[in-house]
Parts: C-alpha cells; structure tokens; sequence
C-alpha cells in the first residue's frame, strides 16, 4: 500500500488516495489504521486520510483518528488533501470542493511555482446549539458555563465546528497538565460523543495560544476546528472581536482564522512529509 505523509502546523496525517487504491472496504481497516498511526511501531501520525471519489465535490476526505474512530471534520487535514489533489493532479484547480461527513468545504489555494503552499478554508457556520453539538444540557446554548472536573469549576463555552469542541479559557496554559485533564474533560458526562478540549490564551485582541486534547488522538499539536472554535469563543466571550484576523499560535505553528459572526474563514500550511510503501 503506497501513503504519503503530510501535516498542517505539526497535525500530521497518513494519506492513501483511494483513487488508484480503494481500500475504504478492507475488513480490518480500523485494525490498520491503530497500527499505522502508532508513532514506534507504525508509521506514526495522529490519524488517517483517505482521498475518495465524490458525487457530490472535486473528492472526498474521510479521517480516522489514531484509535481508529471516524472523525466528522479536520481542517488540517482538509488543507493536506487540497495540496495532495492539485500536485497529484487529481483536481488541477485552485479552488476545490471538498465533500466531508461535516458537509462540503471550500478551499482557496496559493500556488506557488506549481506548489501549494498556504490553503484557505471556508470552514463554514459554528454550530452552537447544544441538542446539535452535542452537550448534555437544558440550556439551548453552553456559552460561558460552569464545568466541574475533579472538584474544579472551569467557566466553559461549547462550540461544534462538524465536530464538538469545549472551549476553556485560562491564563499560563503551557504549566497545565493536560495528560492529566485533557481525559477528564474527553469523557465528562455532558458529552454523550466525547469532546475536543482547547485551553486558549488570550495574548492581545488578534493574537490567542491554544493547547488542544483531540478526543481519540490526545493532545496533538495543531487542530484547525480547534483553531476555528476557539476564535468563536473568544468572539462570543468578547475577547476578541468580528471580522478581525486573529493569529492562533499552536505548539506546531500558527492558524490564522476570521470569524465573521456568521461563517469562519480558516487559513494555514500544508506540508507533504514523506510517502512510501506499506
């Protein structure tokens, strides 16, 4: 089986483009998928991509966590597959339509001498209902509400970007324990599909640090919805403000996201790694 590895700010996927190889089918492909992720016996990532034919878009992206489960949505890896499609030849377009089990993204992509080397994202509306999220609460929202994890109350927000996210914020997030915590929040009872988890920073009014706990992959080093959510948050919580670019500096480098009260605009790297046989 042939791969290529790719990351966006250190949030690193394997790829297997099912347009020559389909192996969506294969018995034991969650199997594989633990196997292959696992960064001292496999190849090593925080989950899988497969490139798909679509009926609906250019392609179709279906991710894998590390664990083995089906994410709904990564905009990390949604801007791999925009520069894997257009220097594989696949879809030779600067913008691309991509069909995700979030729907379908568009995406913008700067070219440069035949590369691609940043990808814009229309990463399209928050979902912030609960019932849809989804958080185990009567409140029709979860903006700004109180969490107790281990006898602690933490002030949280909770935003869906195709996948659900719970928004902390906290000053000095690079002291937390979030192999400790990260779990904690993952597995709490309100989130009846456990949850991503973002301790945010705020650094200055267009400037935020962000830790992320992605649910069956842990703590990794970027995450785009993360990215995506935690704007929203901060927009909701009136940290930052609309219609502003703000600069989210994650461990493996930097997101630039504008929300504009209605949609989300994400813009990043994508890096090709490596790719080889298997």
């Amino acid at each position: 089986m042939h791969f290529t590895k790719m990351e966006g700010a250190g949030n690193d996927y394997i790829y297997f483009n099912c347009f020559e190889n389909d192996i969506r089918n294969l018995p034991n492909l969650k199997e594989l998928i633990i196997k292959y992720s696992n960064r001292h016996f496999g190849i090593g990532a925080d989950g899988v991509v497969l490139i798909c034919p679509s009926e609906k878009a250019d392609v179709k992206m279906i991710m894998y966590n590390a664990d083995g489960s089906e994410g709904n949505m990564c905009g990390n890896a949604i801007r791999c597959v925009g520069k894997y499609v257009y220097e594989k030849g696949i879809c030779k377009k600067d913008s691309i339509k991509i069909e995700t089990k979030s729907g379908i993204k568009d995406l913008k992509l700067d070219i440069q001498n035949n590369i691609v080397k940043y990808v814009t994202v229309n990463m399209g509306n928050p979902i912030l209902k609960c019932k849809e999220i989804p958080v185990l609460s009567k409140e029709e929202t979860f903006i700004a509400k109180e969490i107790n994890i281990d006898g602690q109350t933490y002030i949280a927000t909770c935003v869906s970007m195709g996948n659900p996210h719970v928004i902390i914020f906290k000053d000095n997030i690079d002291h937390l324990d979030l192999e400790k915590i990260g779990p904690k929040f993952e597995n709490h009872k309100l989130f009846p599909e456990r949850i991503n988890t973002e301790f945010v920073e705020i650094l200055n009014d267009t400037s935020i640090k962000v830790r992320v706990w992605e649910r069956g992959s842990g703590e990794t080093l970027c995450c785009g919805t993360g990215a995506s959510a935690s704007v929203v948050a901060a927009v909701l919580n009136n940290k930052v403000k609309e219609n502003k670019e703000i600069k989210v500096t994650m461990k493996g480098g930097n997101l630039f996201i504008t929300f504009n009260g209605k949609e989300v605009i994400m813009k990043g790297p994508a890096t090709e790694v490596f790719s080889g046989q298997i």
